[in-house]
């Protein structure tokens, strides 16, 4: 439904009228919405069978070495920051970690949070020349009287705790930068946050990577790690590191994650709003539907051709996902090892 892809410019023309235009699409499509949690119901995970749940399709990898870790014994927060690291260290992916895209000076920087159910937190935000931003924000909470370090404390304290320094630029992530430097006028634009669905060369351009893992008395952890936006402007952060943005997790109810463009997540501290709704007695997909459309509705125009998406999983493993636009896949692991890669309803049409 939605064409184009504005990040930058904000809406157009007055507010109010621009809501009241959305507000009209949804209406439009307002008969077909209830079929979203009926194919969301279909092709989820059985109930209390979700053990390990993660955005997007290179999620199945990380689920891999999340599952192992707890098979062998490995507590939640080792299972989720064992996940987090398998993207983080992976070349090819222009989103997390080494091989991101950096900002429009040409830095790369990383942005993670781990979290436990309990209210253990650990975040970094703007990490420079250190591969496994997870593995810090683990170090945050468990060595520092703080929930987040951003920019060069963040980068000194890493380094201070024995972290290697890498380069993160890679020659393709470099390559990238300097074409967009042709044409960008020095100014940011839309990227992988906000499409990610294939570049133009036919590439799946990746995006934040989050994850859920829960034990089998219903005890929940969770990770988000991301290099942000492509070329953002330097300092920039989005949802990803903020506790009740990129990642929410709380004993007795579950966990929430978000994926795409981070600055509309943020605006309503999105994980917190669906893990309140799960808390409320909605189920996770329930919480996740509601939280796509109160964004939609509260930004009106503003959202056209913006994907935003968030994935759930409460403490029995009863999963939900949900996004703006079609595209946003994750992947599923229940108690037996088993992954599937499934593809999550969207309120719109392409």
């Amino acid at each position: 439904m939605f064409q184009g892809s504005t990040v930058w410019t904000g809406p157009q023309g007055d507010a109010m009228n621009n809501r009241r235009s959305l507000l009209a699409m949804i209406g439009a499509v307002g008969g077909v919405l209830p079929f979203a949690s009926e194919a969301a119901a279909r092709t989820a995970a059985p109930a209390a069978g979700a053990t390990v749940l993660s955005t997007w399709d290179f999620g199945a990898a990380a689920n891999a070495a999340a599952f192992a870790k707890l098979r062998a014994g490995g507590t939640l927060i080792d299972a989720v920051e064992a996940g987090a690291m398998v993207p983080e260290a992976d070349p090819t992916n222009h989103s997390v970690g080494y091989g991101g895209y950096p900002d429009r000076d040409g830095h790369v920087t990383l942005d993670a949070v781990i979290m436990d159910d309990a209210g253990g937190v650990g975040a970094v935000a703007a990490l420079e020349d250190t591969i496994h931003a997870i593995s810090v924000a683990r170090r945050v909470m468990e060595k520092t009287p703080h929930t987040m370090l951003v920019g060069e404390g963040a980068t000194r304290f890493a380094s201070d705790q024995g972290f290697p320094r890498d380069k993160l630029l890679t020659p393709e992530a470099e390559k990238a930068w300097r074409d967009w430097l042709k044409t960008a006028q020095y100014r940011p634009e839309a990227n992988s946050e906000n499409r990610p669905y294939h570049t133009p060369g036919g590439a799946l351009d990746h995006d934040t990577i989050g994850l859920l893992a829960r034990d089998a008395i219903g005890r929940l952890a969770g990770a988000c790690t991301t290099s942000g936006m492509a070329f953002k402007m330097r300092g920039r952060v989005g949802d990803s590191p903020q506790v009740g943005s990129g990642l929410y997790v709380e004993r007795g109810v579950g966990g929430a994650t978000s994926t795409g463009l981070g600055e509309e997540v943020t605006r309503i501290a999105g994980t917190a709003r669906v893990i309140a709704s799960m808390r409320g007695g909605a189920t996770p997909q329930q919480a996740c539907e509601e939280v796509v459309r109160h964004i939609a509705t509260l930004r009106g125009d503003a959202i056209r051709g913006v994907q935003v998406g968030f994935l759930a999983m409460d403490t029995k493993g009863r999963i939900g996902a949900f996004c703006l636009l079609p595209g946003f896949t994750y992947a599923v692991t229940d108690q037996q090892g088993t992954t599937r890669v499934l593809k999550a309803a969207s309120l719109f049409a392409a």
